[in-house]
């Protein structure tokens, strides 16, 4: 018969046969309950299993465990000061939180070509955050956007620097998801326009010759003397009959 540790009302009555414990439970009109099972022996308690499943539900209640999602805040490259600061307090407010916090830069038209000012923003986030969150992955570049995760720290370590006291958590709304897709339909129109501008200047830019040949007058031969004379000459105004031969 397997042995368990048995505990009546924080008192612990010792190690004991499974039987000898379930014994003392009935005797008190009380069930035998493990409580550790990967103990050596197992621990049961002696209680009221009833009431102990409803005060195990009450407690959940008081305290519901708080699930955390992942938040995403997107910063523009140029973005202007009081736009950022809005931005970066609630990317704070959501690591205060406990929530991760995925950042994402993005560069619209000829930005692509100054790449470094991405990277540049993406250090500047990462230091005003420090306090709250530290970066889990490095900024790497994907199509127009560099994205980089920060993950909060232990709560007893978080120091915002933006907003001292963060009451409620911050709104999911933000106007950039809103933007991104006029920004893809405006870069395609952006796009087409250079490329009908090209396919127009390569059409200016022909074989030479044959521009030449383009841009020459055009040459109206007129008419021989002598056959405008013959044909005033025999136009009488009258209606002309078959001519005999």
């Amino acid at each position: 018969m397997p042995k368990v540790r048995v505990v009546f009302e924080d008192t612990q009555l010792g190690v004991m046969d499974t039987r000898e414990a379930l014994r003392l439970a009935k005797k008190r009109g009380l069930d035998l309950v493990e409580v550790s099972s990967n103990a050596r022996p197992p621990v049961c308690k002696i209680i009221d299993y009833g009431k102990f499943k409803y005060d195990q539900k009450k407690l959940k209640k008081e305290h519901p465990k708080k699930t955390h999602r992942l938040k995403e805040v997107k910063f523009r490259v140029g973005v202007a000061d009081h736009d950022y600061l809005i931005k970066i307090t609630r990317a704070e407010g959501f690591l205060m939180y406990g929530d991760k916090t995925r950042i994402q830069i993005m560069f619209r038209g000829r930005q692509m070509a100054h790449k470094e000012i991405g990277f540049e923003l993406v250090e500047r986030i990462r230091e005003d955050l420090a306090g709250v969150g530290h970066i889990d992955s490095e900024p790497r570049l994907s199509g127009r956007f560099i994205s980089t995760m920060i993950s909060p720290h232990p709560e007893h370590m978080r120091k915002p620097k933006f907003k001292e006291d963060h009451e409620h958590p911050p709104e999911e709304f933000d106007e950039d998801d809103f933007d991104e897709e006029f920004d893809e339909h405006h870069d395609e129109e952006h796009l087409g326009e250079e490329d009908d501008d090209k396919a127009a200047e390569k059409k200016g830019k022909g074989d030479p010759e044959e521009e030449e040949e383009r841009r020459k007058p055009e040459e109206h031969h007129l008419p021989d003397v002598e056959d405008v004379i013959a044909t005033l000459e025999g136009d009488d105004g009258r209606p002309k009959g078959k001519r005999k031969h």
